[in-house]
C-alpha cells in the first residue's frame, strides 16, 4: 500500500512516453484503418483461396481418378458453402481480430481447427439431410486436406504480411496506456516497441486506500480524486490497453486501480515489476478448482513422451542395422590401432539429472572418470589417430544408440557432459539444470547449430544451454526430424569436432 503521503505527478508532469498530438491521434485513426482494411483483405483473401481449394481438389479428383469432370451445379455451391462457413468461424471466434497478440503457432492453430469444425459440421449436415449418398467421401477427404493447407499457407503469409506492416510502422497493432514509476514506464515501453505495441501516454501510479468506513464490506475501497482524474484523462485516449506496473507493495492498490479504470473499454493488464520476463513464460491455468499462474510446465506430456520412446526406439534399430558393418569394422581397427578396450563408458547425469553409463567407442589412450576428467581440446596428444577420425566422424557416438534401446537416452535431445563439467557449470548458469528436464541425446538443437566441442570459456556454454532449452521449450517431432536431418546433412555440426 502507498504511503499516505504520496501523491501522484500533477498533470502536467506526467511521463509522455509518445506525447499526444492533433497529429498523432490522425496517424493512430489512420493506423486503425489500415489495420481494419489489412485484415478484410486477409479474410476475402482466405474465402476465396478457400472456394478455389474445394472446387479444384473435386475437379483433380473426378480428373485423376474417375476420369470424369465433376457437376459444377453441386460441388460449386459446396465449395462456396465450405468457404462461407469456414470465413464465418472464423469471424465469430474473433480469430483475425486476435493475429495482433497471437504468435505465428497460435494462429495457424486456430486455423487448422477452423478447418476441422467446418468440415465436422459440414459432414454432419449432409448426413442428417440424408444427401450423402450425392457426394463421394473421397473427394470430400480430398477437400478437406486441400482447404487446410489453402488456410494454413495463406495465414501464414498475412501473419507475415502483418508483422512487416507492424515494424515499419504502417500500423499499429495496439495502443496502450502505462501507469507506474517512469523508469518502468520506459523500460516497459521499448519492450513493447518491438512488438508493435504503442505507448501512447505514462501516468505516475495515483493514490489509493481502503475505505476503513465500511466494516459491512470487508475490502471495499475509496479511489482518491487523482484516481479518478487518471480515468478521466485516458478517456478520450482511446487506448486497447492499459497496463499497471506496480511494485510488490503497490500490489494491493493496483487492484484497487485496475477496478477503477474497468468504466474504460479497454483490456487491463496488471504486471508486477522485475517479474516482466517470468510473465513471458507463464500461462494462466486451471488447477483444481483454482486459476494459478503456471511459470514452467513439464516440457513433454506423457502422450509425447510415448510418441517420442516409439519414435528413438524404432531409429535406433533402423540406425543399428545400417551401421552394422560399422560395429565389425571399428572395434577391429581400435584393436589395431592402440592398446586399451573396444568401449568407453563415462558416468554423466541424464534425465532428471540421474547418473548414466554412456557408450563411446575409445578413441583416446586414457579413460578418465568423474572429477578426473579434462575435456578435450584442439591437437590433444591423448586423442589416437583413429579416434580423431572417429570423433570428426561422430562414429564413435554410435554405440550410445544401445543406451536409447535401454532407455537412459534419446536419439534427440541435449548433449549430455561429463559430471565434473556438470557440477562446474550450474553453479555458474541458473538455468543450466533444466536440460535435464528431458533425455540426453545422441543429437542435439546446439551441436547442429555449430555449439559443439570444447566450452573452454562461460559463453560458450551459455549458448549452447541456450540452444538445449530453445528445443525442450519447443520440442515437437517434426523438430527432431529435422534435427537428425541436419546432423546427416549440415557441415556446421563436424565444426569443432576433435
Amino acid at each position: 500500500m502507498r504511503n499516505a503521503s504520496f501523491t501522484s505527478l500533477p498533470a502536467s508532469t506526467n511521463l509522455p512516453v509518445h506525447s499526444v498530438d492533433v497529429g498523432r491521434a490522425f496517424r493512430a485513426t489512420a493506423g486503425r484503418g489500415r489495420l481494419a482494411a489489412l485484415l478484410g483483405v486477409a479474410a476475402g483473401t482466405e474465402f476465396l483461396l478457400v472456394a478455389f481449394a474445394a472446387y479444384f481438389a473435386a475437379v483433380v479428383y473426378y480428373r485423376l481418378i474417375l476420369l470424369l469432370w465433376p457437376d459444377p451445379a453441386q460441388y460449386i455451391p459446396e465449395s462456396i458453402l465450405i468457404s462461407t462457413l469456414q470465413l464465418l468461424v472464423s469471424i465469430g471466434l474473433r480469430q483475425y481480430s486476435r493475429i495482433q497478440t497471437q504468435p505465428r503457432h497460435v494462429f495457424l492453430w486456430s486455423g487448422a481447427s477452423s478447418v476441422f469444425l467446418v468440415f465436422s459440421f459440414f459432414i454432419s449436415t449432409i448426413f442428417i439431410l440424408k444427401i450423402s449418398k450425392d457426394y463421394s467421401r473421397a473427394t470430400v477427404i480430398v477437400q478437406g486436406v486441400s482447404v487446410m493447407l489453402a488456410v494454413l499457407c495463406t495465414r501464414t503469409i498475412w501473419f507475415s504480411l502483418l508483422q512487416r506492416a507492424i515494424a515499419s510502422g504502417l500500423i499499429d497493432a495496439r495502443r496502450v496506456i502505462l501507469v507506474g514509476d517512469p523508469d518502468h514506464c520506459l523500460h516497459f515501453s521499448a519492450r513493447a516497441m518491438a512488438t508493435g505495441i504503442r505507448t501512447i501516454r505514462s501516468f505516475d501510479f495515483p493514490t489509493v486506500c481502503v475505505d476503513s468506513s465500511a466494516p459491512a464490506r470487508p475490502g471495499a475501497v475509496k479511489v482518491l480524486p487523482d484516481a479518478r482524474q487518471l480515468v478521466a484523462e485516458c478517456r478520450p485516449l482511446r487506448a486497447d490497453d492499459i497496463v499497471i506496473l506496480t511494485s510488490e507493495s503497490d500490489v494491493p492498490s493496483a487492484l484497487t486501480l485496475a477496478s477503477a479504470l474497468s468504466d474504460l473499454p479497454v483490456d487491463v493488464h496488471v504486471v508486477p515489476v522485475g517479474a516482466i520476463g517470468l510473465m513471458a513464460v507463464s500461462r494462466m491455468t486451471q488447477f483444481g478448482n483454482m486459476v494459478t499462474m503456471r511459470i514452467f510446465q513439464s516440457p513433454l506430456t506423457p502422450l509425447n513422451r510415448a510418441i517420442k520412446r516409439a519414435f528413438d526406439v524404432t531409429v535406433a534399430i533402423a540406425a543399428l542395422f545400417a551401421a552394422s558393418p560399422l560395429f565389425v569394422i571399428v572395434p577391429i581397427a581400435i584393436k589395431l590401432d592402440s592398446r586399451g578396450p573396444v568401449l568407453f563408458r563415462q558416468t554423466r547425469h541424464g534425465y532428471n539429472n540421474e547418473p548414466i553409463r554412456v557408450l563411446k567407442f575409445r578413441s583416446m589412450t586414457v579413460m578418465e572418470q568423474g572429477d578426473n576428467f579434462t575435456q578435450v581440446a584442439r591437437h590433444d596428444p591423448r586423442v589416437t589417430r583413429l579416434g580423431r577420425l572417429l570423433r570428426h566422424t561422430n562414429i564413435d557416438e554410435l554405440p550410445q544408440l544401445f543406451n536409447v534401446l535401454v532407455g537412459d537416452m534419446s536419439i534427440v535431445g541435449p548433449r549430455p557432459h561429463a559430471t565434473a563439467q556438470n557440477e562446474a557449470f550450474a553453479e555458474l548458469i541458473s538455468s543450466f539444470s533444466r536440460r535435464h528436464n528431458v533425455k540426453p541425446g545422441i543429437t542435439g538443437w546446439a551441436q547442429v547449430n555449430g555449439f559443439r566441442g570444447e566450452t573452454d570459456t562461460l559463453e560458450k556454454m551459455q549458448s549452447r544451454v541456450e540452444h538445449d532449452l530453445y528445443y525442450i521449450d519447443n520440442w515437437s517431432l517434426l523438430l527432431d526430424l529435422k534435427i537428425i536431418v541436419m546432423t546427416l546433412l549440415s557441415r556446421k555440426v563436424y565444426w569443432n569436432a576433435y
